[in-house]
């Protein structure tokens, strides 16, 4: 049960309620964590301003979906597990690659330097080492994607507390971290 009572665009803030509807209207639903984030319009707007942005990303969709799937690992946090799965179908990585990514494997070695300085990055609080950074960049990861690890980093880590605390009910094919995708 959440502990966040999700949204409706018809009981949400006003500017929240234009929000939803537009979610809806795009994807003919509102994600269960956008209804719940609701509750504050400027923090709604604030991760979708985020994702906006990030689309003209250096970091290609596919690696964006691997970096979220081995942060939700990393934080045990099944509904973006659950969401970024569906998504990572969605921008090509197979089950398989799925399961790996929520593991912080990768099968293409760039993308296996991103997932490790990521999880460096969440459980050291993002005090990485200077043979980790260098890693990264031996792996070919340029100075824009470096940056980009951090903010994608960050985000994830601000939609993954959020499940946790609003106990977000999962409104996609259930993942569990640590389990292979069903």
């Amino acid at each position: 049960m959440s502990r966040i009572e999700p949204l409706t665009v018809e009981n949400a803030p006003a500017a929240s309620s234009e929000i939803l509807g537009a979610i809806k209207g795009k994807i003919g639903m509102v994600p269960n964590i956008y209804a719940a984030m609701a509750h504050s319009p400027a923090a709604l707007g604030a991760k979708l301003a985020f994702d906006e942005a990030f689309s003209k990303s250096e970091l290609s969709p596919a690696v964006k979906e691997q970096l979220a799937l081995a942060i939700a690992g990393a934080n045990s946090c099944d509904y973006c597990a659950s969401a970024h799965s569906a998504i990572g179908k969605g921008a090509g990585l197979s089950e398989d690659e799925i399961s790996n990514n929520i593991a912080g494997n990768a099968s293409d070695p760039k993308v296996q330097a991103i997932l490790n300085l990521a999880k460096s990055i969440v459980n050291n609080r993002g005090n990485i080492s200077d043979d980790e950074l260098s890693d990264a960049r031996n792996a070919g990861v340029t100075e824009g994607e470096l940056v980009e690890i951090v903010a994608v980093v960050a985000i994830n880590i601000f939609t993954n507390y959020f499940n946790h605390i609003a106990a977000t009910s999962i409104d996609f094919p259930v993942v569990r971290t640590g389990a292979a995708v069903s």
